[in-house]
């Protein structure tokens, strides 16, 4: 019977279902075959050959396919319908004809269904073709090119850029923008200004607002009303006169839904409504496509299917009635520029299942299901209609203008199931209903008010609208957003805080270094068009390896310029860079890089080997002036501690400060000198600010360790201390002792309150704990003798639950077995598989002493 091949298990058992016993369904967990990650598996001068190797662990999944196919050598691929689907059904061929299971006799066909349901996969079997080169190549290029900036530009961020990790051709791009809005939110400066706005009344005594949209005659603009002063002027222009209803314009308007999803959409759309990120998302539409729910989710496609645009609109008429139905199906053009993208949107595969009836159990799972299937219907709507109304009250005289804004919604159309969520956007005054207001009526003010405004920087990116703008610029494809947006975070250039992208230090160097001095390889223009030469690769109108030659020409040129670099002379450029980050103009006119310690040295960014950077003088290590990266911060350099140490106080004529070490900060009494080169110091544990630690506090920290006393079994001395991984009491001689017992405190403050009841009893329960380090354990049960190699055979209750202990094999037993039903036959097996996995030796029957000659009788 045929072996039909598909990416997971779960896929697998379901289409197994559809076609029944006449077919073999196996998955091929994902791609079997990668790029090594080392030198020489893309080799540009051999015409861009590349060197695939099988993972370890689609071995045993190749083998399976080789077994299934030994029976019956017809071979169905039915990978995913996209790019990476076509690269796996080619990886299979490649890999399964090396091993000779495919001949030039074998049958291999290629199948592609947009959804996992009886009647997509019968149909598509119906429908056989063979692998499609084209898509092939695009994914051949693509894979290449990853690889040759990555593998060549890692390692020269690593060489020039202490702590970088690596780099990408998308990911720096996308880095990039983060970066760069950044940069603007440090750079802007908030402008001041004020609106007016008017409480006004009509002669039927109802209330509505309006505001200032002309004053002395002259349309204001944003910022005309620029101060306090200003504004309450208006404020006495607008009470001075009378006002009346100049105009009054009402105008019918529609509003026609947002067309299905695709996969940038849906992941713009999960990270507004629910706060998923790109990765979560395609994660749980894995799921709903693999359990049959959804068409396929890797698709840059916003058209339906005739039939299912026919199913929505069923739908629509059996749940809303006749008038939610537009007279004619909804069309929507489908963007994509090639075969890869050309499927389908992201829709319900049956429009009659809503959520409920979906019964899905997983909690993501039926969001973002109640998302797709609600904007799909939506889709096939009919479009909102509205009456939106502008009003305009003036004084007689012209000098006054005054606006009032409203609309009323005469039917709710698709609103009525489905509104798409906004990114940043501040609620207008379009939305607010007005009451019935009459052309030429007066109008009583109740009200005049400024309101104070500053402008607002531009907000960072959330996973939603870097999404957005990648689509726009054209940087990327749907199918590979959620890696790129989820492997910054990964290498620690970028964090997500309350769902905003914020990039880090590292980020910061690696876009700095690379705007550089590789500038061409960031550029935004220069990655869309790589995407679009891409793109005819699939549609089979360009050679994948003239695309690859024309880039490394180009980009291996670039990498060589690179070879001479010095550290210093690169850092020293990304100083001029970041200058007015890092350092800022001062108020006073000076040298914003003049070291604030010595007044003499030069301040600069330096590289740590964690990766991270931070501001210190050239003058080092004369002068260990440091502050963290960025730029200054004046409060928190008055309460920063000085590389001379913070003077906290004096205590019995010693100076007590606190330091900043390599290893954590600190506090010392006296100054290190010839005659006292070590003078007594304790660590500032990690709980406490060490800015705001004060002289009680460094004295209480430079009393430990603190003698409680000595334990009352043994005599021996029992100490209450911090160490690295907290407050603890120490039970030996000295603290520096190796051995002893420790055993933890719970809070900082136990280390000066605790005293020797409570002292005594935590390092008992510690002692209990591990079953009493030093002593022998006591067993729970004993068994006897080993039946065949003797030695007793004991029961005895460990840290991770009851085991078997036969001279030194400890074996545990199993949970369904309680120990006090374990007979010794079943302890014998336990203890002869425990010394199979050890590689130790069975235990042998003891050799049995040769029996003793009876003596002769006597006669």
């Amino acid at each position: 019977m045929p072996v039909v091949v598909v990416e997971s298990p779960a896929k697998a058992k379901k289409i197994n279902g559809y076609l029944g016993k006449d077919y073999i369904v196996l998955a091929s967990y994902g791609h079997v075959r990668d790029l090594p990650p080392k030198d020489g598996s893309v080799l540009p001068d051999e015409d861009f050959d590349m060197k695939w190797e099988i993972a370890s662990d689609s071995k045993k999944h190749i083998k399976a396919i080789v077994d299934a196919l030994k029976d019956d050598n017809a071979l169905i691929l039915a990978t995913d319908p996209d790019r990476e689907g076509e690269a796996i059904s080619w990886h299979l061929t490649e890999a399964l004809t090396a091993r000779k299971v495919i001949k030039k006799d074998t049958p291999v066909s290629r199948v592609v269904f947009n959804a996992i349901t009886k009647s997509a996969v019968t149909e598509a079997m119906k429908h056989p073709r063979q692998v499609d080169q084209p898509l092939v190549d695009a994914y051949l290029a693509r894979r290449a090119l990853d690889y040759l900036v990555g593998f060549n530009l890692s390692p020269v961020l690593w060489r020039k850029l202490p702590g970088a990790k690596s780099a990408g051709r998308v990911q720096s791009v996308c880095l990039r923008l983060i970066v760069e809005r950044e940069m603007e939110i440090e750079a802007f400066r908030a402008q001041e200004y004020w609106t007016v706005k008017a409480l006004l009344q009509t002669p039927r005594g109802q209330t509505f607002e309006a505001r200032l949209t002309t004053l002395a005659g002259k349309k204001l603009d944003k910022f005309d009303l620029g101060n306090e002063t200003q504004a309450e002027m208006a404020v006495q222009a607008i009470n001075s006169r009378d006002l009346v209803v100049k105009s009054v314009e009402a105008k019918p308007a529609t509003r026609n839904p947002s067309p299905p999803f695709m996969t940038s959409t849906l992941q713009q759309e999960a990270s507004r409504k629910f706060g998923m990120g790109a990765r979560q998302t395609m994660s749980v539409a894995q799921r709903l496509y693999e359990a049959g729910l959804i068409t396929y989710m890797r698709t840059d496609g916003i058209d339906m299917a005739p039939e299912a645009v026919t199913s929505a609109r069923d739908a629509i008429k059996a749940k809303f009635g006749d008038k939610y139905l537009p007279d004619q199906p909804r069309m929507y053009k489908n963007k994509a520029k090639n075969a890869q993208e050309a499927h389908e949107c992201i829709r319900p595969t049956d429009m009659m299942v809503d959520t409920a009836d979906a019964k899905i159990a997983d909690a993501d799972q039926r969001k973002l299901y109640d998302l797709i299937y609600k904007r799909t219907m939506a889709s096939q709507m009919a479009a909102a209609r509205l009456e939106r109304t502008v009003v305009d009250i003036a004084s007689d005289d012209g000098q006054v203008i005054l606006r009032a804004n409203g609309q009323v919604m005469l039917f709710d159309g698709f609103i009525a199931v489905y509104e798409e969520g906004k990114d940043d956007s501040v609620v207008d005054d379009d939305d607010k209903r007005l009451p019935q207001i009459a052309e030429g009526e007066p109008t009583d003010k109740k009200s005049v008010t400024p309101e104070q405004h500053f402008t607002q920087p531009p907000p960072r990116y959330t996973e939603a609208t870097l999404v957005k703008r990648m689509e726009e610029l054209g940087i990327g494809r749907p199918s590979t957003y959620a890696s790129i947006v989820t492997t910054i975070q990964d290498r620690g250039y970028v964090e997500k805080d309350k769902n905003r992208l914020i990039p880090q230090d590292k980020g910061r160097l690696v876009t700095a270094f690379l705007e550089n001095y590789f500038r061409k390889y960031v550029g935004y223009d220069f990655t869309a068009d790589l995407e679009n030469q891409l793109d005819e690769v699939s549609a089979g109108d360009a050679d994948y390896k003239k695309v690859l030659g024309q880039f490394w020409r180009d980009f291996s040129a670039a990498i060589a310029e690179t070879a001479e670099l010095r550290i210093t002379e690169v850092l020293e450029k990304i100083n001029e860079v970041l200058e007015p980050h890092l350092f800022p103009p001062t108020e006073d006119g000076g040298d914003p890089r003049l070291c604030p310690n010595c007044g003499a040295g030069r301040l600069s960014m330096r590289t740590a080997r964690s990766g991270g950077a931070f501001i210190g003088c050239s003058n080092y290590p004369e002068c260990r002036y440091t502050r963290p990266f960025g730029p200054p911060d004046p409060e928190a350099e008055a309460s920063a501690i000085p590389p001379e140490g913070k003077l906290l106080g004096t205590d019995q004529g010693d100076e007590i400060r606190v330091f900043k070490g390599r290893f954590g900060p600190y506090v010392q009494r006296g100054a290190v000198t010839e005659d006292n080169k070590k003078p007594p110091r304790t660590g500032v544990p990690e709980s406490w600010s060490p800015e705001e630690v004060d002289l009680a506090q460094a004295l209480k920290l430079l009393e430990l360790p603190r003698l409680i006393g000595t334990h009352p079994e043994d005599g021996v001395n029992v100490w209450a201390n911090l160490g690295r991984y907290g407050p603890y009491l120490k039970h030996a001689e000295s603290t520096s002792f190796k051995g002893g017992t420790n055993a933890n405190l719970e809070t900082i403050e136990d280390v000066w309150t605790v005293g020797m009841n409570r002292a005594v009893q935590l390092l008992a329960e510690k002692v209990a704990s591990r079953g009493g380090r030093g002593k022998a354990a006591t067993p729970i049960r004993e068994l006897g003798e080993h039946p065949e190699a003797g030695g007793a055979v004991n029961i005895f209750d460990g840290k991770y639950g009851p085991y078997v202990k036969w001279e030194k094999i400890n074996a545990t037993i199993p949970d369904t077995i309680e120990p006090a039903d374990l007979t010794m036959v079943q302890a014998v097996d336990l203890i002869d598989e425990r010394a199979a996995k050890a590689g130790k030796k069975k235990p042998s029957a003891k050799k049995k002493a040769a029996p003793k000659k009876k003596a002769a009788a006597k006669k």
